[in-house]
């Protein structure tokens, strides 16, 4: 499995938020090119960037951030975050993403979704599907659609999507470790195509139990994590964390 810090860019910042929850965030670094270098120096072998500025507002805000540190650190990046049109998708692959991550436009805008794959491929675009009270969260977890997560997989599968994030984001920020229930439902829901998982990761042990689930329901699928306010907070190193996925 592969670990994915995660950069949160609001405001310029690089910061974490608590269950999606914009008045709520905590500033780790001011320059999210200089958080992004730490991870990387640290043995980060790929990042994920979030423009929680265009969740908000529905367009990219930060693609010059995204455009520094895909340039400067030398390893992909999966950038999301108000990707609600090709242009968008376009621009963020242009600035140096490896990969887009749509999330809001995924649901409202299928012939959106059509589109991207085709001019792309499935290869580099990812959906989130971010999960908040067992229903589907957009708009940069403003708003839930009332839409369940087990229809959501099978619609996106069935539209040629390869790769989930799945977010629980009422765990997303608060440190509460994994619910094992939860990662083994959502990786068979998104068979056969691949998960990455991301949300409430605490500890080492956490990654370890995921890696420890993987191979004991044989969910190959699996194929990353991200990681965010528990690398920030120093419970563990990028080394410890990728050792423990790859037990």
């Amino acid at each position: 499995m592969i670990l994915y810090p995660a950069i949160d860019i609001l405001d310029g910042n690089a910061v974490r938020l608590v269950k999606g929850d914009f008045d709520v965030k905590k500033v780790y670094d001011e320059d999210p090119l200089a958080a992004a270098a730490g991870w990387t120096e640290a043995g980060a072998s790929y990042l994920h960037v979030v423009d929680l500025d265009g969740a908000k507002t529905g367009a990219p805000v930060n693609l010059e951030h995204l455009r520094r540190i895909a340039s400067e650190l030398g390893v992909p990046v999966q950038y999301g975050g108000g990707l609600r049109s090709a242009a968008a998708v376009e621009q963020a692959l242009s600035a140096g993403a490896t990969r887009v991550i749509l999330g809001t436009a995924a649901f409202t805008d299928p012939d959106l979704l059509r589109r991207v794959l085709d001019e792309h491929g499935p290869e580099r675009v990812l959906v989130g599907v971010d999960v908040r009270g067992g229903e589907v969260s957009i708009e940069g977890w403003t708003r839930t659609t009332g839409i369940g997560a087990e229809r959501v997989f099978a619609d996106l599968l069935e539209q040629g999507v390869r790769t989930l994030v799945y977010t629980n984001v009422d765990r997303d920020g608060m440190l509460s470790g994994v619910n094992a229930d939860d990662v083994v439902w959502a990786a068979r829901a998104a068979a056969p195509g691949s998960l990455i998982v991301s949300g409430g990761i605490a500890n080492i042990d956490d990654l370890a139990q995921l890696s420890q689930l993987r191979a004991e329901h044989q969910l190959d699928g699996v194929d990353g994590v991200i990681v965010g306010k528990a690398l920030y907070e120093r419970r563990f190193t990028v080394a410890q964390a990728q050792a423990a996925l790859d037990s």
